[in-house]
């Protein structure tokens, strides 16, 4: 995500998830699970299975796979051996990365990762040399279908709990606290607004223009983690003149 998670970066993202949605729904699956395996299979009990719930939803997996995760996850709990893993370093034109990574096998997963960045003239470091300059946040991106009434919106939100609503490239953008982020969603989802991007992100406080060589370099990098089954969630915060194109 950029820095301020403009819409068309989000696009972008949900161009790539369309047009691999079963490798999407495979790693949502996997957080499902461990959710699971943390906090049961009530969504009530355990903030971080509502939270992989939203998230399904907003990647339009079907309720009925979301549910039959669950179930299969409860049934398994036992043998679920999956661990988050947190990458940070630096990719092409000195972007700040955090890699997210749910593994059964910790020197396989940060082998891929280093090569990813390797590859691309990054680097990883140490554990907390970027996550300073990311703040976590709930973050819900309701598409504007054109006759949506603002002041209702923004009100809906902050009444559930949200800090913020901001204009996301013609679209809504609504931030809240990781604790508030289920409620929210639920409230926007209730009153019928059409969520196009859910999740609880680190949200980077600035954002580096990247241009040219680096850019293609960093989106190949972006690319490439994406690729890699064990990786769940990237964050950056690079400003991509790409954006612009799309």
């Amino acid at each position: 995500m950029s820095g301020h998670s403009k819409w068309s970066t989000i696009k972008r993202k949900k161009e790539k998830t369309d047009s691999k949605r079963g490798q999407i729904f495979t790693k949502i699956g996997r957080e499902l699970a461990v959710a699971v395996k943390e906090g049961g299979p009530d969504p009530e009990h355990t903030s971080r299975l509502r939270d992989a719930i939203a998230k399904a939803k907003a990647n339009t997996m079907p309720q009925e796979t979301i549910m039959r995760s669950i179930k299969k996850a409860a049934g398994e709990s036992g043998s679920i051996n999956y661990e988050s893993v947190v990458y940070e370093g630096y990719g092409p034109g000195g972007v700040a990365v955090i890699v997210e990574a749910l593994t059964d096998n910790r020197n396989r997963t940060a082998s891929e990762v280093r090569h990813c960045f390797d590859k691309n003239g990054g680097s990883l470091g140490a554990t907390g040399c970027v996550s300073w300059m990311f703040e976590r946040k709930g973050v819900i991106v309701i598409e504007n279908t054109g006759n949506i009434d603002e002041e209702e919106l923004i009100m809906t939100a902050l009444e559930a709990g949200a800090d913020d609503v901001n204009d996301a490239d013609g679209d809504f953008e609504v931030t809240t606290t990781p604790a508030a982020f289920s409620e929210v969603y639920d409230a926007l989802e209730k009153s019928g607004y059409a969520i196009a991007m859910a999740e609880v992100q680190m949200v980077p406080s600035n954002t580096v223009e990247v241009t040219g060589e680096a850019e293609q370099s960093f989106l190949k990098m972006l690319d490439m983690l994406d690729d890699s089954d064990d990786v769940q969630n990237i964050y950056h915060n690079a400003e991509l003149q790409d954006d612009d194109k799309e």
